[in-house]
């Protein structure tokens, strides 16, 4: 009898065209592709075998791997998911395996992010495909302090952008030394002069129990009624309410965002009508050339399992 594959949340139903599925069945494979989200994962997913999972869509926590009794290989795009329960699914003798990804894909989704906040761009064209002219005046980043909180791969190359703008950058992440920072173009600082100091603070911690709420009412009102927070990273670093808060109270300058703590972002949700905010649907690992890395090492995850040699097998 075959084996059962399940691939999540292909919300652009593109999976086909990143990698050869098909070729699956002489595995003994059968594909099914679920473009939409999962209302009941665990109704929708008992009677799969294999799972590849997009990002962070699905939590694969302890409760909901335990009522998924045939799951055997579970592969995520990325190297990293905190949505996976890795030690749960080494108990339950599940294989977890993940994927490579684009190093350039989230960085050039923050700086245009950034940008398009800076000059109002989708206020502005909103009002001209209405049959307006210019209503707004944005400001130039050159000459402005970028605070990037998370001096890693994508922070680094946020550093390396804002220096090519013309911005000065400071750095604050726990472990971050003089050394590195200065590498990346960046002066080391407290977290609190991070928040203080900056015009602009762009978010690129990982998500974790020490990271989760890192950005709260606190460093939000050190950013104060200028200050812009980019966030690309995960939702629940930020403490969403207080985001809110500062922005319908006018204490924070305003948020450009891609990313939220749950996702679709429901319809109705404050941050929809939230004034001086930019938002984009997780858009930062989506482009083209992500998308090929994802969907072609995912199919050989699969296919090198199946024929007992698995391969980029994540440990607890």
């Amino acid at each position: 009898m075959g084996q059962r594959l399940a691939i999540l949340d292909d919300y652009q139903g593109v999976a086909y065209d990143y990698a050869p599925w098909a070729e699956l069945a002489d595995d003994g494979v059968d594909v099914t592709v679920l473009t939409e989200p999962l209302a009941d994962a665990e109704d929708a997913l008992r009677d799969f075998d294999i799972i590849l999972a997009m990002r962070e869509r699905t939590t694969f926590d302890a409760g909901l791997l335990r009522q998924l009794p045939k799951l055997k290989l579970l592969v995520t795009t990325g190297m990293a998911n905190a949505a996976i329960d890795l030690r749960a699914a080494e108990v339950q003798g599940i294989t977890v395996c993940g994927t490579g990804g684009s190093p350039a894909a989230a960085p050039e989704l923050t700086w245009a992010l950034l940008l398009a906040f800076a000059r109002k761009v989708p206020f502005e064209d909103r009002r001209l495909r209405a049959g307006n002219w210019q209503d707004t005046v944005g400001f130039e980043l050159s000459g402005k302090t970028l605070g990037v909180l998370g001096l890693g791969k994508i922070g680094s190359k946020i550093a390396g952008y804002a220096k090519a703008f013309g911005m000065e950058v400071i750095a604050w992440s726990p472990n971050l030394t003089e050394e590195t920072a200065a590498a990346a173009g960046a002066r080391k600082v407290g977290k609190e002069a991070l928040f203080r100091e900056a015009d602009v603070v762009s978010v690129h911690v990982r998500l974790s129990e020490r990271s989760r709420g890192l950005v709260g009412e606190d460093e939000l009102r050190l950013l104060g009624p200028e200050g812009v927070l980019v966030n690309t990273a995960r939702g629940p670093i930020v403490d969403e309410a207080a985001l809110l808060r500062g922005l319908n109270e006018g204490w924070l300058g305003g948020a450009a965002l891609d990313v939220f703590d749950v996702e679709p972002l429901p319809a109705g949700h404050p941050l929809l009508t939230a004034p001086r905010t930019v938002l984009t649907p997780h858009l930062g690992y989506v482009t083209s050339q992500s998308y090929a890395r994802f969907y072609g090492e995912a199919f050989e995850d699969v296919r090198a399992w199946v024929r007992g040699n698995p391969v980029r097998v994540l440990i607890s």
